[in-house]
């Protein structure tokens, strides 16, 4: 007859179990990292091998302080049935390195090769543009990364359009479609900036992005393109190949848009920057003006005053001269008048002189006087006329 258990019955059997089981304490596993989570208490992540992975945690977290994806190691502890939850984890006791794992192997291996190549070479970046209308994004259409991306920018910028290349992001043949992907846009005249994206991982989950393929597909590009693959912590092939690496998907959507409210913003502080440098200038130059203006008046006033002054005195000087030349003439002219005066017939008939006439010409000497003929003779108040 069966009996029915409770699941806190069954999951303490479970329990019971792995506890009594002196051979699975204090084992030793050798595995590779991946999916590493660290909360304040404890740190989470999984072993791999080619076939299987077991869930791990350690509770001492300055033991696992470099523990990174990828790295092989074994570790030494006891497996543990969490009976309330129902959850399996192998609990870590200690930790340390075995050499390499094989995708962390191939990932400096490539990395290596391409760099000697020069594909990480700066000189082979391109500039992204300042101004971005459009955005091609290879990615899947099925995950949050392409709504992030959407979100971001156009809450952003609503004028951006965005152009998604569907692809898968890992498993089976999804490098050939990520590198298609690229392709494409390289040809596509109508977007200005190229975004390779998805959300975080393992060192295997992002293992279609550390592939030669994916490499020279970036490289090749004709447009800027952007890496966005994984969390800020993981670092792929193509984040070196192309010309910049944004942490996050969502980073590279703030990357790639202005922030139209922050620009209106802007916009309206270069405005009133623009009105304050106006008026100041405005301002400046009234001061100048007024200042040239009150200047000028002043030099003219002063100009006008000295040529004022100027004329006169000129006048005063003319003035002067020409009462100088008239009172000189008025004495020549009286000294002229006085002699003219002297000279005068009537003057000197009026001393008692008498002028002496024959047939209308003046008599000087007796000799001159004509017998038969009438004399005139001239005094101050008349004549007479006498028979010679």
């Amino acid at each position: 007859m069966n009996t029915n258990l409770t699941v806190s019955k069954f999951n303490n059997i479970i329990k019971d179990i792995f506890n009594a089981e002196e051979l699975l304490h204090n084992i030793n596993i050798v595995g590779e990292v991946f999916g590493i989570s660290r909360s304040k208490t404890a740190t989470y992540f999984s072993l791999k091998d080619e076939e299987s992975s077991l869930p791990c945690v350690a509770f001492y977290g300055d033991m696992l302080a470099n523990l990174n994806e990828g790295d092989c190691v074994v570790v030494t502890g006891s497996p543990n049935f969490y009976a309330k939850s129902g959850r399996f984890n192998f609990i870590v006791n200690k930790i340390a390195p075995y050499g390499l794992g094989l995708l962390y192997q191939r990932f400096l291996e490539l990395k290596a090769k391409l760099e000697k190549e020069g594909l990480f070479d700066v000189e082979h970046k391109k500039a992204i543009p300042e101004t971005i209308h459009r955005i091609g994004v290879v990615t899947s259409k099925d995950g949050a990364v392409i709504q992030d991306i959407k979100n971001v920018s156009w809450r952003r910028n609503k004028a951006v359009d965005i152009v998604l290349y569907d692809t898968k992001v890992q498993g089976n043949g999804a490098e050939q479609e990520i590198a298609n992907g690229i392709n494409f846009f390289s040809e596509y005249d109508k977007v200005d900036v190229v975004v390779v994206a998805r959300g975080g991982g393992s060192l295997e989950d992002l293992s279609a992005y550390n592939t030669e393929l994916v490499a020279r597909a970036t490289y090749n590009c004709k447009k800027p393109i952007i890496s966005a693959v994984g969390h800020e912590v993981d670092f792929t092939i193509i984040d070196f190949v192309s010309d910049l690496r944004a942490p996050t998907p969502s980073a590279a959507a703030e990357l790639l848009t202005k922030d139209t409210k922050s620009l209106q913003q802007t916009f309206k502080r270069e405005i009133s920057r623009l009105s304050r440098m106006i008026e100041i200038c405005i301002a400046d130059k009234t001061f100048s003006f007024q200042n040239a203006k009150s200047n000028f008046l002043s030099l003219s006033t002063d100009y006008l005053n000295q040529k004022n002054r100027y004329l006169q005195k000129l006048a005063q000087q003319v003035s002067t001269k020409l009462n100088s030349f008239i009172l000189q003439e008025d004495y020549s002219l009286k000294l002229k008048l006085a002699t003219i005066k002297k000279l005068n017939p009537l003057d000197i008939l009026a001393l008692g002189y008498a002028k002496i006439e024959q047939n209308g010409n003046p008599v000087g000497k007796k000799v001159d006087l004509k017998k038969g003929e009438p004399i005139e003779i001239n005094f101050v108040d008349g004549s007479v006329t006498v028979q010679n």
